[in-house]
Formats: C-alpha cells, sequence, structure tokens
C-alpha cells in the first residue's frame, strides 16, 4: 500500500520532495484513517515553515515540547542566515536529543514514526531529521514465570528490546560483546538483536544464522517462538535444537560458552543457539549451588526424562505381554485391581493419559488461584471417582500420575516427552517388551542424526574426553571445568588455573 501511495504522489521516487506542503501531503495519505498520527506544522523564529509528524502515546510529548518544538519557536533564537544547510544546523546547534540522523528514504521516516520517533520536515529540504522520541509503557523487569529458582538473580526479560539488551550489558562488561541489529516481518518489520562474544563465537554458525535469518520471508512476527520454528534444524522433531530463555544470567552464561542469542522487540524470550540435547537438563541454579546438590538435581531430572516416557509402556508391556516377570503377590494385587474394567490395558492408559494432559491445560490456561484448583481438585476426584466406578485400576492411575509428575522436571521437554510417550506406549502395545526396546533404538538414532546450526546434537553423548563429561549428567566443580566445547567455540579456555 505505501508502496503505490508513493509512486502516486511522487513518481516512483522512494525519496522526499523539496515542498514541505508535497511532503506533508504524502505522509498523511500513507496515514489516512490513522488517528494517532499527530501532524504539528509551524513556523520557525525566521519564519521557515515546519511540521513534526509522531505517534500519539508512543511518543513522549514532554520531549518533543522542550527538545525540539522549544528550541525552533523560541524567540530568543537567533538563526545565522549563512548557513547553507539548516538541516545540519538544527542537528549541531538547536535539537536537545543524544539520538538525530537525516535520511531522505521514505521507508525509513514511516518505520521511525511507528517506532516511537519524532520526524521534522523543513521547507525546502529533501531530507528528513529522526529525532528519537520513543515513550511508550513497558512491562516492569519482573520474576520470570517459567524458569523460576532458589537461588539466582530475580530479574527477567520484558517486552523491550533495549531494556533486554541492557539487561545482558549489564553482566558482561566486556568489548568483546557485539550487537547486530536488523529487522524481519514484512508487514510488523520487527526489529532484532543477535549478540555474540567475538573471539569466542564461531563465526561459520553466526553466518549460518544470518543466512537462515534473511531467508525467512513472512509477514509477522509476534514473537521469538515464529522465528525458533522457522530456522530450526530437523524442523519436523518434536526435540528443541534451538534454545528458549526469559532469563539473562542464562543468556550471558551461554555467550560465555560460546554460543548466541536473539533477542526480538516484543518478546520476553531470547533464542540460543547451538542447542544441545544435554541443555534440557541444566538450569541456572545448577552452577550457583554446591556441586554435589547440582549433581544430585541434575540426575533427578534425567530420571525424570526416563520415568515419564517409559513408565506407561514397561507397564503395558509387563501385564499384556510378560506378567511372568512380575512377582506373583504383585501380579495378583494388580489382576484383582482390574477385575470389572470394561477397558484393556492399552485403551485404558491411553485414556488416562489424555485425561491428564487435558487437565494440565486446563491449569495453564486458566487463572493461576484457579488454575491450581482445577488441577488438584480434577486430577482427585476423577480419579477417585473413575477407580469408584471401575473405570480404570488403581496401578494405571499410580503409573500415569508418576509419568505426568516426572515430567514437570523438565518442563522445557514437555512437547517432545508427550510425543515420544505416546510412540513408545504404541510400541509397547503392539510388541511388548520388544517394542519398547525398538522405541528406545528409535530414539537414540533419532537424536544422534540431529544437529544444530551444524553442532551434533548429542555433542557430549559419545564423548570419551573428560572434560565434555564434566557438565552433562552430573556437574563437577568449577576449578575442574577450564574447557569449553571445542565444535562451538573457538576458544576451548575457560579459565587458566587448573588443581
Amino acid at each position: 500500500m505505501f508502496k503505490k501511495l508513493k509512486d502516486k504522489m511522487i513518481g516512483n521516487s522512494d525519496n522526499l520532495s523539496l515542498s514541505l506542503v508535497k511532503n506533508i501531503k504524502l505522509f498523511k495519505e500513507i496515514f489516512a484513517g490513522d488517528e494517532i498520527v499527530i501532524f504539528r506544522e509551524f513556523n520557525t523564529t525566521h519564519s521557515l515553515k515546519c511540521c513534526i509528524i509522531y505517534v500519539d502515546d508512543m511518543a513522549d510529548t514532554e520531549i518533543i515540547n522542550e527538545n525540539i518544538l522549544a528550541p525552533l519557536m523560541n524567540k530568543e533564537f537567533v538563526t545565522d542566515f549563512k548557513q547553507k544547510n539548516m538541516i545540519d544546523y538544527y542537528i549541531n546547534k538547536v535539537l536537545l536529543s543524544g539520538n538525530i540522523k537525516k535520511t531522505s528514504n521514505i521507508n525509513n521516516i514511516i518505520e521511525s514514526i511507528l517506532y516511537g520517533d519524532t520526524v521534522l520536515l523543513v521547507d525546502g529540504y529533501a531530507e528528513a531529521v529522526i529525532i528519537e522520541t520513543k515513550g511508550w509503557m513497558v512491562r516492569q523487569i519482573e520474576k520470570p514465570e517459567t524458569e523460576k529458582v532458589v537461588r539466582g538473580p530475580r530479574e527477567g526479560f520484558n517486552e523491550s528490546l533495549i531494556i533486554n539488551l541492557t539487561l545482558i550489558r549489564r553482566r558482561l562488561l566486556s568489548s568483546d560483546l557485539k550487537f547486530k541489529f536488523n529487522q524481519i516481518g514484512t508487514r510488523t518489520k520487527t526489529k532484532y538483536c543477535i549478540c555474540y562474544l567475538e573471539g569466542l563465537t564461531n563465526k561459520k554458525i553466526l553466518e549460518e544464522l544470518e543466512k537462515r535469518l534473511d531467508e525467512v520471508n513472512i509477514d509477522g512476527i509476534l514473537d521469538s517462538g515464529y522465528i525458533q520454528e522457522l530456522i530450526k534444524d530437523s524442523p519436523l522433531s518434536p526435540f528443541k535444537t534451538i534454545g528458549s530463555t526469559e532469563r539473562p544470567d542464562t543468556v550471558v552464561g551461554r555467550l560465555l560458552e560460546g554460543r548466541i542469542a536473539v533477542i526480538f522487540d516484543g518478546s520476553p524470550f531470547a533464542l540460543t543457539l547451538p542447542y544441545l540435547f544435554v541443555e534440557n537438563f541444566q538450569v541456572n541454579e545448577d552452577y550457583y549451588n554446591e556441586f554435589i546438590f547440582a549433581s544430585i538435581n541434575r540426575l533427578l531430572r534425567y530420571l525424570g526424562f526416563f520415568l515419564s516416557i517409559s513408565v506407561p509402556s514397561i507397564y503395558l508391556s509387563l501385564t499384556t505381554y510378560h506378567q511372568e516377570m512380575i512377582p506373583t503377590p504383585l501380579l495378583l494385587s494388580i489382576s484383582a485391581s482390574r477385575e470389572g474394567v470394561p477397558f484393556p490395558t492399552v485403551i485404558e492408559a491411553i485414556l488416562m493419559l489424555a485425561v491428564f494432559e487435558i487437565l494440565r491445560e486446563a491449569g495453564v490456561r486458566l487463572p493461576t488461584p484457579i488454575g491450581q484448583t482445577v488441577s488438584i481438585v480434577g486430577a482427585l476426584v476423577l480419579g477417585e471417582a473413575a477407580i469408584t466406578a471401575k473405570l480404570i485400576s488403581a496401578p494405571m492411575l499410580i503409573v500415569v500420575a508418576l509419568a505426568g509428575i516426572s515430567s514437570y522436571l523438565i518442563a522445557e521437554m514437555m512437547g517432545a516427552i508427550i510425543v515420544a510417550r505416546g510412540a513408545f506406549l504404541i510400541l509397547s502395545s503392539m510388541l511388548g517388551l520388544y517394542g519398547y526396546i525398538f522405541a528406545i533404538i528409535g530414539l537414540f538414532i533419532h537424536l544422534m542424526s540431529m544437529r544444530s546450526f551444524g553442532v551434533p546434537y548429542m555433542l557430549t553423548a559419545g564423548s570419551l574426553e573428560k572434560q565434555d563429561l564434566k557438565d552433562t549428567v552430573v556437574r563437577v566443580p568449577w576449578f575442574m571445568m577450564y574447557l569449553r566445547p571445542k565444535l562451538i567455540t573457538k576458544d576451548k579456555l575457560r579459565k587458566t588455573v587448573q588443581r
């Protein structure tokens, strides 16, 4: 639409006209029907006609009045009429702002207006002055809702790109920290920033990221999740190959490992890459707590992943195909509890897992106090009623509850766990423990074949080097972790003092 209007007004030119009247008419055509775009025409002290354009409530009117209008319209302001370029004179001598630039490109002017800046047009000049006056309201810095910790920083990202970058810069006071800005989305024109540490980041990975971002052709980006899906490796896999976090300390920690972060304006979640499978089980609090306690917690997460995808299929295999492997007293107890249940074990498991996921989703979507009540009361009431009515057996309820609760230990992998659990359950229902073993083999083959921006997804899984194993299943003390993963970063040395 913008291009058609500009072609009509200035003859297929992307630049401004020398006439202020034509320029104002052009922008009024572009923003026709948008009543929050303000056009303020005025004359300077020497009767030079000007106009400022800004979006109401996005630009700070106090800055506009005191730093733009007041200096230009002040009666005591004396202009040197010998100046050849009044635009430059205003920028250097009159306007009070730390960020001013001039341009004649209409697209740049439109983007600046819509982003909260103020544009100054001067009669007789085919250039506009863009003055930073952003003043919209942003959410305060709060505790991250999805990554809570007992010990560690409490700050989380919000929807402001500049504030998020400030939170990173405050923790990483190094000149090697580089920011590359760009925009994406043909309509939303969402700004984003690529953050990396020069000297640590692998340039090939950085170039591959920029290439994939440049190839994205979409009209709008409302959250970083759009890009996470569009540029990931193995797009059909339920496992993430690009990480996401709303914690500045997590981003800084990954930057120090040679990784790259991408932050989008309007999204509180930053993307980090390359992303390895072991990162699903690592949380920032592991590095703030004593290494023994951190290692125990990490082992619990691995155990939770195993239980969440395996318990229903193993129970189904044993009770359906391999009863001889169950101790006789336990087998008699399970048989007694299943007396009167009309469904086979596989249907029973699928129904209970579906109900569990329904309760989980309801708890997430409802307001927090109501959601917790629905999750707890719903599980208790429905479970007890189903057992009493002989629709399900008590052991199956225990199995499903154990699998569901275990998945909460690694909430970031919830989607992958649900898909893997379903696949394991189906194969086990057809082949018993053989199906479960085939599912395990298939899962390992799938994970081993995946890559994240050229880096093997299971980078440290098959390594026999001590340094590669010191921050995987357990976390060793800091004085023993003096090397970074060699395929991700150029500088492997993390610390020089070795004990």
